[in-house]
């Protein structure tokens, strides 16, 4: 007997191993709930299958029914191939029945090619839908009389499902719109032409095409806001008067050093010629010496000098005091 209740006991747990594993390969729930959706599933070939390809048949099996449900035509080797390859099954049948019900014209193929590329397609189908509204950062611009706007818009966007793989995205977008604001205020006469008419800006940016070769198509683009800022031309005004005064500032200090320059080198030259003067007075001593020591000069001679000298050096002491007393006269 007790042998007979061990034996019993090892098949007992025998048969219970037997259907853990055959429910782990085989989901019983959901081979059942395909059934009655409509869906053919083979559990050899389909289900084990799965299980030994490392794919969960609960997300293939379900999204099967999902696209089934709703009109779309998949087959399960291609959901299974996409699941495998990295992608989402679930937002890819998501997205083709969303495209389905809104006649976006989605084919699975290019879903699984915008899965794969990295794009929420799900996102991307209700972008096609509903658009999308995005508000740039705050653009400055300057007018040409000098005034500073600041100006900022909300782009009107909406998925393009045909360039959504190797598209640009919104920086792209938010980049050409801010430069085409740039170029449309710095065009402007004068910042009162901007402010009285800010749909300017976005039918000049609008009529530019700044959607090309992006993810989305803008569809309006609106500006919410014009703000005056500073006074750019007169600022630079400013600082180029600045700029001009310290240039004639160094020039004239420039010229100043050069005139000190020319009159220190007159002031030596003439120093240089008193000292030649001093130097042949000096000469004219040794001159008379030896005048008188070869007998070209006598004593006569040299008084009558003298006198002359002193005749000379009287009428200037004469006419020095009269000199003085024009000017202190004048």
């Amino acid at each position: 007997m007790e042998a007979i209740t061990g034996v019993s006991i090892i098949v007992i747990i025998g048969i219970i191993l037997f259907l853990i594993l055959f429910l782990y390969f085989v989901p019983l729930g959901l081979f059942i709930t395909a059934f009655f959706s409509g869906v053919k599933v083979k559990i050899f070939r389909d289900l084990i299958g799965m299980r030994l390809r490392k794919v969960p048949p609960v997300v293939i099996v379900r999204s099967m029914i999902t696209a089934t449900k709703a009109g779309i035509k998949v087959e399960m080797g291609k959901l299974e191939a996409h699941f495998l390859a990295g992608g989402n099954v679930i937002k890819v049948i998501n997205a083709l029945v969303s495209a389905d019900k809104a006649n976006l014209g989605l084919t699975f193929e290019r879903a699984t090619a915008i899965d794969l590329a990295g794009r929420d397609v799900l996102e991307a189908v209700k972008m096609s839908v509903i658009p999308k509204v995005v508000e740039t950062p705050m653009v400055a611009a300057v007018a040409k009389d000098g005034i500073q706007l600041k100006a900022i818009a909300r782009i009107t966007v909406r998925a393009n499902i045909e360039r959504l793989v190797g598209g640009a995205g919104e920086a792209t977008i938010l980049a050409r719109v801010g430069e085409g604001i740039v170029s449309t205020i710095g065009s402007s006469t004068s910042h009162k032409e901007v402010l009285e008419n800010p749909d300017k800006i976005s039918k000049s940016v609008l009529a530019k095409g700044l959607d090309s070769g992006t993810a989305f198509e803008i569809l309006s683009i609106d500006i919410a806001d014009v703000d005056v800022g500073e006074n750019i031309g007169a600022k630079l005004q400013t600082d180029q008067a600045e700029a001009d005064l310290k240039i004639a500032r160094a020039k004239a200090e420039e010229r100043r050093a050069a005139a000190v320059a020319v009159e220190q080198e007159m002031i030596a030259e003439v120093a240089k010629q008193r000292a030649r003067v001093v130097e042949a007075e000096a000469e004219i001593p040794k001159a008379m010496a030896e005048a008188f020591r070869s007998g070209n000069l006598g004593i006569f001679d040299y008084y009558k000098m003298r006198n002359l000298q002193s005749d000379t050096e009287m009428r200037e002491s004469i006419a020095k005091p009269e000199k003085k007393k024009d000017e202190s006269n004048i």
